[in-house]
């Protein structure tokens, strides 16, 4: 078979947007679920996973997807105990499940809700590409009389319902048709469209979501929530997540830095930075550091010290030219404007600050700027000729110790 035939492209091109015309945006966190698919992280205790969710409510985070409780025993006590602590605590932050268009991944769901006492939406998932079709031998009406029985007995338990096809962004749209027009008509409040193998770009995005929007939505006469869940395979995940909400996606996922499957998901950090600078936020992100730390600790994953925002070198420079002119906007008593400088993302956004360290790039301007901050003489001249030469011939930031040593040197 040809290999045109398997995938159906939509990207093209499309030019401009006005932010202040989208409305109000949720955020859906997947991180302890789709997070936990990625082959190098480890399950962390429920303990840490609780802490994870109270980090997602605290930076206003809407729903969480707490799990997948058709994959095993662990996977329902966990979901259990999770959904348990929403109702326990009064979390603001409501709960979903992923689940297979099976009565064996919905059933447990619905067990789980009763238990707790409180709705679990379930984000019903079923492939809808001409590729995955082709590989698993599958024809759509099978799958549209599998979907259906696992949507309506969701509906008639009381649980939200949302409807998502895997690998939308290379699916046909008389495919796309079927799978959401039906799901709305056996009750679905929301569909899901899935960059499953991160595939699509920006304009393939907006294109796609609009199609969904005007051809789908519109003319089922449903107020129906349409969710974008994005995955970083060639690095524009947050660039697409971004151009779903241009095109009129009301909800985008995302895990705490983008881990998931393979290359990740879209990083809901990033995702909550962003919106925040476009003002379609107004959230508390002083936790923010606190919340990827977190989950890089549970889940055994590095943190990269030049990740975004949150990263060690983030908000740190060595540089000279740098460090000189955040020095001089401090001068003018600008704490603003300092922030600012030399940065996209105000560190005090995110409840940390800008800092100047010494190094090989650095001028005399960083060693006065260190010496200062800690107490020090910074007008000593030889003082600060030792630590700059030091510098100077180093390969590195100088560490807190190497300089108190240099210091105490005099």
């Amino acid at each position: 078979m040809d290999e045109q035939d398997l995938i159906y492209d939509w990207n093209h091109l499309d030019h401009g947007f006005d932010w202040s015309s989208v409305g109000p945006i949720e955020l859906d966190d997947e991180t302890l679920r789709d997070g936990l698919q990625n082959p190098s992280v480890t399950d962390p205790p429920i303990d840490d996973k609780i802490r994870i969710l109270h980090l997602m409510d605290q930076l206003g985070i809407h729903t969480a997807d707490i799990g997948l409780p058709g994959a095993g025993p662990r996977a329902v006590a966990d979901v259990t105990a999770l959904a348990q602590e929403i109702v326990d605590a009064d979390l603001a932050i409501r709960p979903n499940c992923a689940a297979r268009t099976v009565l064996a991944d919905v059933v447990p769901v619905a067990e789980i809700s009763q238990k707790v006492g409180i709705p679990i939406e379930t984000c019903a998932f079923i492939g809808s590409s001409p590729i995955r079709f082709y590989a698993e031998g599958w024809d759509l009406d099978r799958m549209l009389a599998t979907a259906e029985k696992a949507v309506s007995f969701c509906v008639r338990e009381g649980l939200p319902v949302m409807m998502v096809t895997e690998d939308t962004t290379r699916a046909h749209p008389d495919t796309l048709k079927a799978l959401y027009g039906q799901a709305i008509e056996w009750g679905a409040q929301r569909i899901c469209i899935a960059d499953t193998a991160g595939h699509a770009t920006p304009e393939g995005t907006r294109a796609l979501v609009r199609f969904v929007i005007d051809e789908i939505v519109k003319p089922s006469g449903v107020e129906v929530g349409v969710d974008w869940h994005g995955h970083r395979d060639r690095g524009l995940g947050l660039a697409n997540t971004l151009a779903a909400i241009q095109a009129g996606a009301t909800r985008v996922h995302g895990t705490a830095v983008g881990i998931g499957e393979r290359a990740g998901n879209t990083e809901m950090d990033l995702i909550l930075v962003n919106l925040q600078l476009l003002g379609l936020l107004d959230h508390d992100l002083s936790r923010l550091p606190e919340y990827c730390e977190t989950m890089a600790a549970a889940y055994q994953v590095p943190l990269s010290s030049a990740y975004p925002v949150v990263g060690r070198d983030a908000f740190r420079t060595g540089t000279g030219v740098h460090a000189a002119a955040i020095i001089k906007a401090e001068a003018k008593g600008d704490a603003w404007l300092a922030d600012r400088i030399y940065s996209g993302v105000p560190a005090s956004m995110v409840g940390r600050v800008q800092e100047i360290e010494i190094g090989p790039m650095s001028g005399l301007s960083n060693v006065k700027y260190w010496l200062r901050q800690r107490g020090f003489d910074a007008d000593d001249e030889a003082l600060c000729g030792r630590i700059f030469q030091a510098a100077k011939i180093t390969d590195h930031t100088l560490t807190e110790d190497e300089l108190r040593v240099l210091v105490g040197q005099g």
